[in-house]
Formats: C-alpha cells, structure tokens, sequence
C-alpha cells in the first residue's frame, strides 16, 4: 500500500457487517463512528462524531464477517476510495469510501 493514500481510523461499528459474493470474492461492508472531542468557547465537552463507510475483500471481509459486531471497537488501516454512479433518477453520485487492508479488534462493546 502506498503510503500517499493511507488511513488509520480507530472507533466503533454501527451496524453488523453485510457481506455479498461477487465473482468469487468475498465483500464485507460496515459503518465505522470516530469521534472527537474539543471544549467550545463556554468550556463545554463537545464530541463530534464522523461516520466512515468500510469495505473489505478476500481475507479480510472474512475476517470481518466472523468477528465483528455492531458496536464492536475496531482499528482498520487503508485508503480513500471513491466511487460514482448515477441513481434512479438519473444524478451522479459520489461514494467514499476506506477499503481496508488490515483490522485489528480492540475491544467488545
């Protein structure tokens, strides 16, 4: 992987991992929540939470499908991709998206 397109996110799944065979490859998708937090000028906790779109293939979608669950703490390490496609009335659409290469699961819920 070149390190021109690397990610490291570390957070929590929203959902349990989809998996669909396509060609004989196995694709795993699954919702990832990193958060941040930062004191806004009163000097409340504010958390701000992003929500990352995840795919995997071969090895690692089936390292997914086994072991992860909604809700479980997760570090995956990838790149940026980005997909386009027109939708049903006809507008193109932008799709981003961390395919990753490398998971490590970091704790349960």
């Amino acid at each position: 992987m070149s390190l021109r397109n690397k990610v490291t996110l570390i957070g929590r799944t929203g959902k349990d991992v989809e998996t669909i065979e396509l060609e004989n490859v196995l694709i795993a998708k699954v919702s990832l929540a990193t958060s941040d937090f930062y004191k806004n000028s009163k000097g409340e906790k504010i958390e701000e939470t992003q929500w990352h779109n995840l795919v995997a293939f071969g090895k690692t979608a089936e390292i997914m499908s086994k072991f992860v669950e909604k809700g479980n703490e997760i570090v995956v390490e990838g790149k940026i991709t980005y997909r386009n496609y027109d939708d049903k009335e006809g507008n193109k659409r932008t799709i981003t998206e961390i395919r990753v290469d490398e998971i490590v699961l970091v704790g349960g819920k």
